[in-house]
C-alpha cells in the first residue's frame, strides 16, 4: 500500500506549526480513526469528510482507515485539518492517483455537501508554509486574498473537495488569486472602515489644549498615560483619538496586526493588510482570560489584539483587580505567556496603555459638588495597586472646559497635524535605537540607555533636585521622568534635555 502523506498546520497562539497527515488503510470493518491528540472538532471530522466524499461522487473507503496527525505529542485543534485528511484518505484509497499530493499544503473545513468553508489564522499558516518551502497552498476560495498577503507562497483556491480532487488529477485549475484581491465585498468593507476611522479627529476636542499636547507627547514616546478628571471633561474623547496620531505602521507591523486579527477571526478586510493601528476598549467586566489570553482554546486576549496600537481602559478602577494586575507582566515584557495543561503559548503584546478615571466615586473630588466621604475616596483610589500605577509614565489632570471654550468655533490641532509631529519624534528615536533590537521608543529604554541618551543641560539638575525633595522620588521614578523629558526634547528636536523639557515632563508626570 502506498504512503499517503499530506501537510497542514496547527495554530499555537499566533504562530503555526507543520503537521504531517498520514493515512493508512487496513483490512477490517469500514471505519475512520483519527489519532494524534486532536480536539473535538478533529474527532468529528470523519462525518464531515465521508459526507463530502460521497457528495463529490467519489467512493467512500470500504476498509478501516487510520489517520495520524504527526507529531503525536502536540495538541491540535480546529476544523481546518478536514481538507488535508480528506486528500490523504483519497490518495491512500487510490481515488487520487497523483504522486504530487505531498508537494502542497492544505487548509479548509469541509461541509457535508463537499463545500470548502473558510477558516481563521490563514496568514500565520501561510507564513509557516513559506518557511517550510511549500510553493503552493490549497485552501478555500474565500481565504485566497488573505493568504495572498504573504509573499513567497502561491494560494490556490477551490470551492469544493471535488474541485481539489480534479485539480490533483490534472483535470482542473485553481482560481487565480488576483481575482480575489478586487472582490467588491472586501473593498466596500475597507472603504467603510476607513470612513469610520476618519470620523475621529483631535480637531473635535475644544478647550483641552494642554491635555492634547501631553497626549501627543505620550504618543511620541510610547508612554502609558492615565487621565484623571471629572465626568464629561473630555477624558474618553481624548483617549479615543490617540491612536489616530500614532505613526503610520510599517509593512512588518501591518502584517503582524493582520495576522493577529486573522487568528482571532476578526479580520474584516481580507484583501488588504490592516490599514490602521488597533484600538481596543474592553468593558470593565472583562475576565482575566479575555484580557491577557487563555481559556480552553488558549486564544489571544485584549493585550494581544491591541499589539502595535492602543489599549484603552475607561472607568479604570471599575475593572476587576485580577484583570488589572494581570497587565503588569505584559506591560513590562511587551509579550504575554499563558500556561495551560495543553501547553504554553506566548503572544505579542506591545501596546500603549491609556486609562481614564474619576478622582472619586461621584467624580467631583476637590470641588463643592463632591458628596464622597474621605473613606469613600480612599477606598476608590486604593483599588489600583502601586505596582500597577507605576507602569504609567504620565498622569494628566484633565480640567473641566469653560463654556466659552466649549462653544468656540475655532478648531484645535487636527490629528494629521499632530501625527506629523509625532512621526518626526519617532524618527529620531528610530535612529537613536537602531543598534538596539527590540527597543523602538523612549518608553522602552532600559536604565543603561537612559544614562547614555538622557543627557541634561546644566540648569536641569537644580529643577530635578527641587522636585525630588518635594515629591521624594524613587530611583525608578527618576528614570521614568528622564524618559518623558527625552520625549519632550525630541518633540522640540533638541539633542540634550533642556530645562523646559524637565518642566513639561513634571507637569504631565506621575511621581
Amino acid at each position: 500500500m502506498r504512503d499517503s502523506i499530506t501537510h497542514c498546520f496547527n495554530l499555537e497562539g499566533v504562530e503555526a506549526g507543520l503537521v504531517d497527515v498520514q493515512a493508512k488503510a487496513v483490512f477490517g470493518k469500514p471505519s475512520l480513526t483519527i489519532i494524534g491528540m486532536g480536539d473535538k472538532a478533529i474527532r468529528e471530522a470523519g462525518e464531515r469528510i465521508y459526507g463530502a466524499i460521497h457528495h463529490a461522487e467519489l467512493e467512500v473507503p470500504k476498509m478501516k482507515v487510520v489517520v495520524n496527525l504527526a507529531p503525536g505529542n502536540v495538541r491540535k485543534k480546529g476544523s481546518h485539518f478536514d481538507l488535508a485528511i480528506a486528500v490523504a484518505i483519497l490518495h491512500q484509497c487510490g481515488q487520487v492517483a497523483s504522486e504530487n499530493v505531498h508537494r502542497y499544503a492544505y487548509l479548509g473545513e469541509l461541509s457535508l455537501t463537499g463545500r470548502l468553508r473558510p477558516v481563521d489564522g490563514v496568514i500565520s499558516m501561510a507564513m509557516e508554509a513559506r518557511r517550510q518551502a511549500f510553493e503552493y497552498l490549497i485552501l478555500p476560495r474565500e481565504n485566497m486574498a488573505e493568504a495572498a498577503l504573504v509573499e513567497g507562497v502561491v494560494p490556490l483556491g477551490f470551492e469544493s473537495l471535488g474541485e481539489v480532487a480534479s485539480f490533483l488529477e490534472g483535470q482542473a485549475k485553481g482560481y487565480d488569486p488576483e481575482s480575489m484581491l478586487a472582490a467588491e465585498k472586501d473593498l466596500d468593507r475597507e472603504a467603510e472602515a476607513c470612513r469610520t476611522a476618519g470620523l475621529l479627529d483631535f480637531s473635535d476636542v475644544r478647550g483641552q489644549d494642554r491635555a492634547v499636547r501631553y497626549s501627543a507627547i505620550a504618543a511620541a514616546g510610547g508612554h502609558n498615560l492615565l487621565l484623571v478628571g471629572a465626568p464629561g471633561c473630555g477624558k474618553s474623547m481624548i483617549a479615543q483619538r490617540i491612536h489616530t496620531i500614532l505613526p503610520t505602521m510599517s509593512e512588518e507591523e501591518r502584517l503582524e496586526v493582520t495576522r493577529i486579527q486573522s487568528v482571532c477571526g476578526e479580520l474584516q478586510v481580507k484583501s488588504r493588510l490592516a490599514p490602521h493601528r488597533p484600538f481596543r476598549a474592553p468593558h470593565h467586566n472583562i475576565s482575566t482570560n479575555a484580557m491577557i489570553g487563555g481559556g480552553t482554546q488558549a486564544m489571544p486576549g485584549e493585550v494581544t489584539k491591541a499589539h502595535n496600537g492602543v489599549l484603552f481602559l475607561d472607568e479604570f478602577p471599575e475593572y476587576g483587580k485580577a484583570a488589572l494586575e494581570s497587565l503588569r507582566q505584559p506591560l513590562e515584557d511587551r509579550q504575554v505567556t499563558v500556561a495551560r495543561v495543553g501547553g504554553t503559548h506566548t503572544y505579542p503584546a506591545s501596546f500603549m496603555l491609556v486609562a481614564a478615571m474619576n478622582p472619586c466615586p461621584c467624580g467631583h473630588h476637590g470641588t463643592g459638588r463632591c458628596t464622597c466621604t474621605p473613606r469613600q475616596v480612599r477606598d476608590y483610589t486604593s483599588k489600583l495597586s502601586g505596582p500597577l500605577l507605576d507602569r504609567f509614565d504620565m498622569l494628566l489632570q484633565v480640567e473641566s472646559v469653560e463654556f466659552l471654550e466649549l462653544t468656540s468655533l475655532e478648531a484645535g490641532m487636527s490629528s494629521q497635524e499632530l501625527q506629523i509631529r509625532v512621526e518626526a519624534a519617532r524618527k529620531l528615536q528610530q535612529e537613536r535605537f537602531a543598534a538596539y533590537p527590540g527597543i523602538h521608543t523612549n518608553a522602552q529604554m532600559p536604565p543603561q540607555l537612559v544614562e547614555r541618551f538622557c543627557r541634561l543641560e546644566k540648569d536641569c539638575g537644580r529643577i530635578i533636585q527641587e522636585a525630588w525633595e518635594q515629591e521624594r522620588f524613587s530611583a525608578r521614578t527618576y528614570k521614568k521622568l528622564l524618559r518623558v523629558a527625552r520625549t519632550c526634547a525630541d518633540m522640540g528636536d533638541a539633542r540634550e534635555i533642556r530645562a523646559r523639557d524637565i518642566r513639561h515632563a513634571l507637569q504631565g508626570f506621575r511621581p
